[in-house]
């Protein structure tokens, strides 16, 4: 057998195999000498059909399987021993003319190519990295939500101004059901206020979302509308009225804050906002995190220029999946995915300048600090070794649960390098300036 590669451009290749009579020859005798003993032929005993009656009813079907056999092995062994890095797998040509009576049997497969380029890290950039730091506002609402979340709700007969009113906002066409609690303050409009005025538990009150609110992005948190929503929706939602209170604001004492943080943690007013500044800046670096990681990938995607074998990548998502899809949707999936292709083949890149493996410690190690903050968020601050190591064990064999935790891995590993070699701008925000520069608004 002969096998060798053609070169249409840098990333598209076509594997031409021939085949010779010898390549499967004895295969094909063996086939139908076992076929002898078994073969039906009219006018003939079962086992006395003549060889060459044999070989004329069956020996078509047993070459091309046979055949089939031979170039299916070959194909597999020359992909690995040639270490080709392929997107997708290889493509059979289709040749409606192909003869099998020929002396040589030739095959084409296509073939698309991983492209090379390198990536430029240091390039120059207009990428931020965000220190958000949490204001007087933000921690004095924090504290008077405390107050409010652990005070002592007084049950009231009527909405008046100042009360608090749980319900239920719906929407069933849009899909919006939330629990939550309001205040008439929350309304854009007094005249959607008022509406509330005098209703008892049980009444709806359907209000309309444009312009409900002073800022748009409440309707992400009252009504759970995604962002790319909260601009454009204009529908009416009802809300159906649970209990009207007025809470009576809890007293900031030791019983309130060991309840909070834990026995003796915190002590005092000015310890409590220092525990809120730092807990809320811990989680907005995490969001500053996610911001930078993003801007880098986009970044990356948009100045990292490479051509991809997209003909061929069209042709083979129309053969891949349970369902096959036609040319047309084949080119909308195409469409839908390269960007993410794109990076992914960054993504590798990126990791292999910078020598950086992702092994089982790693995601051990990973796996045991997710457990750890997860557990204390529910209150288990000190759980064992034995006890955490047993829930890591468990996660970890979870093949969906490595994939997901593998992919924060390489992610997290990923902001390291970006955060040194894309060096980014560093500037201080507050969260509501952060907010505007994460969403552009």
């Amino acid at each position: 057998m002969d096998i060798k590669r053609v070169a249409l451009d840098a990333v598209n290749e076509t594997i031409v195999m021939t085949v010779v009579h010898m390549d499967y020859k004895g295969q094909v005798a063996k086939r139908i000498n076992e076929k002898m003993p078994l073969a039906t032929v009219k006018g003939f005993r079962k086992g006395a059909v003549p060889k060459d009656l044999v070989e004329k009813q069956y020996g078509k079907p047993i070459k091309q399987e046979e055949v089939k056999k031979v170039v299916d092995l070959a194909l597999e062994r020359y992909l690995a021993s040639e270490r080709l890095n392929l997107l997708g797998t290889p493509l059979a040509k289709e040749n409606e003319n192909f003869n099998w009576d020929a002396e040589e049997l030739t095959f084409e497969y296509e073939i698309g190519l991983v492209p090379a380029f390198e990536i430029d890290l240091d390039a120059k950039n207009d990428i931020v990295k965000y220190i958000v730091k949490a204001d007087d506002k933000l921690i004095d609402g924090q504290v008077e939500r405390i107050q409010k979340q652990f005070g002592n709700p007084i049950p009231q007969e009527v909405v008046v101004e100042g009360v608090d009113i749980k319900g239920v906002f719906t929407n069933e066409a849009e899909g919006i059901g939330n629990t939550t609690t309001i205040t008439l303050s929350i309304f854009k409009d007094k005249a959607t206020a008022d509406k509330f005025i005098g209703k008892k538990v049980g009444d709806v009150v359907t209000v309309n979302t444009k312009g409900l609110f002073e800022d748009d992005h409440q309707l992400m948190d009252y009504l759970k509308v995604g962002h790319d929503n909260v601009h454009g929706i204009e529908i009416d939602v009802d809300f159906t009225i649970e209990a009207i209170a007025i809470s009576e604001p809890a007293e900031l004492n030791q019983e309130l804050f060991d309840k909070l943080f834990g026995a003796g943690i915190v002590a005092s007013l000015e310890d409590l906002k220092a525990k809120i500044k730092e807990d809320a800046e811990a989680q907005f670096a995490q969001q500053a995190d996610q911001k930078l990681l993003g801007d880098v990938t986009e970044f990356l995607i948009e100045n990292t220029k490479f051509d991809l074998p997209s003909e061929f990548l069209k042709k083979w998502l129309q053969t891949v999946g349970e369902k096959k899809l036609s040319p047309e949707e084949a080119e909308v999936e195409y469409a839908r995915s390269e960007k993410g292709l794109r990076f992914q083949l960054i993504e590798g890149k990126a990791l292999a300048q910078n020598d950086i493996k992702i092994t089982f410690e790693d995601l051990k190690t990973f796996t045991t600090k997710n457990i750890r903050q997860q557990m204390a968020q529910f209150g288990q601050t000190n759980p064992t070794d034995e006890e955490v190591q047993g829930i890591v064990a468990r996660v970890l064999s979870n093949q969906e649960e490595v994939k997901r935790l593998s992919d924060q891995v390489v992610a997290e590993k990923l902001l390291e390098i970006f955060k040194v070699k894309a060096n980014p701008t560093t500037k201080e925000v507050t969260y509501d300036e952060f907010i505007a520069a994460s969403y552009g608004e």
